[in-house]
């Protein structure tokens, strides 16, 4: 098997990280680390129209994990 880049061992990692497998909040810490990867917390700083995209898919990312956690 060839081995993943960090961003998705990042993602596969938040899947497994809970228990039980194929279930909400397993999809939810797959789709957090996804955010994480993708537009980091840490990089949204200078508020340009790219950043407020970007800040907009991460909301929209985590708003989803959220929803999935509270099934």
């Amino acid at each position: 098997m060839a081995e993943l880049s960090p961003q998705a061992q990042a993602v596969l990692n938040g899947f497994r990280a809970v228990p039980t497998l194929m279930d909400g909040p397993s999809i939810a810490g797959a789709l957090r680390a996804a955010a994480d990867q993708v537009v980091p917390s840490n990089a949204l700083y200078a508020r340009s129209c790219c950043e407020f995209v970007g800040e907009q898919c991460r909301a929209q990312l985590l708003a989803i994990a959220d929803e999935l956690e509270a099934q």
